[in-house]
């Protein structure tokens, strides 16, 4: 038996998410998912397999690898130098728990008419060396030469730190800027790409503010909200220490920083969007 489901990318793979299914069939723009990336609509999966985080993880991989492969082949089509190919540009986006940053990322990329790209994606392809490969070599598998200038460009004096976690990471992270016009939500990508490459945004919010975010949209008790922020708030600040030895609240890293305890996601978002397009114009 098939089903046709709308799944969050996000929360797909996240038993314990309370919105798990809880999406509206409007997918893209009408998901409530707090932590949204993108929604995916499954089709001839049986129900068994929908309940498999690598199948949905995988198909919604492999149809950015596809929009990437149409965009180059266009492009060849038209005769595109492909050794001057420059990609569209690119938003990273990290965020307090709590802050509302997931749906600012959101925001951005519907009036930006972006790609976004979650942090449990490129978790998930970094994790995979089979997956890491084949984003890594989307670029154009007989274009390996051209891949490795284009890597080789983008890093400049960046260079993939020892681990093979962060090999792959660094250089999915890498691949996905080259192509560009996308928004990277979390995963350390600011701390990845050099600073002409992207533009960088921190969202952040009172813990007081982020606790009552969590009681009032996920249903949680005090206790709960208070622990969840804070063990979330660790994690990440672990892991930008682990992987890029940096501190994940430092001003130097973004390009903005903003408060949504004291403005409206609306406000940020277009707070985010003047500030974007002015940096864009200074590096025309």
């Amino acid at each position: 038996m098939t089903v046709e489901r709308q799944i969050c990318g996000i929360c797909a793979w996240r038993r314990d998410c309370q919105k798990r299914f809880k999406l509206s069939s409007e997918a893209f723009l009408g998901s409530r998912c707090p932590d949204y990336t993108r929604d995916l609509s499954i089709t001839s999966i049986s129900a068994d397999a929908l309940e498999d985080e690598k199948i949905v993880m995988d198909k919604m991989v492999q149809q950015q690898l596809d929009k990437w492969r149409r965009l180059l082949d266009k492009g060849l089509k038209q005769g595109m130098d492909i050794e001057n190919f420059k990609g569209g540009p690119v938003i990273t986006v990290s965020r307090e728990p709590g802050s509302g940053g997931s749906e600012i990322a959101r925001r951005l990329a519907r009036a930006l008419e972006m790609d976004l790209i979650g942090a449990q994606i490129i978790q998930h392809v970094a994790d995979s060396a089979k997956m890491s490969r084949r984003v890594i070599e989307s670029l154009d598998e007989k274009e390996v030469t051209f891949r490795e200038t284009l890597l080789s460009s983008l890093f400049g004096e960046y260079r993939p730190w020892p681990g093979e976690f962060l090999q792959h990471l660094t250089r999915v992270i890498g691949t996905i800027g080259v192509f560009g016009n996308v928004i990277i939500v979390g995963r350390g990508a600011n701390h990845v790409l050099p600073p002409e490459k992207a533009f960088k945004v921190r969202i952040i919010a009172p813990l007081e503010y982020r606790i009552k975010h969590f009681i009032e949209d996920r249903g949680y008790t005090k206790t709960e909200a208070e622990q969840y922020v804070i063990k979330t708030d660790n994690d990440r600040k672990a892991f930008v220490r682990k992987y890029f030895n940096a501190d994940v609240a430092d001003p130097k890293h973004y390009d903005i920083i903003i408060n949504t305890g004291v403005m409206t996601l609306d406000a940020a978002t277009m707070t985010i969007i003047t500030a974007f397009k002015k940096k864009m114009e200074c590096a025309a």
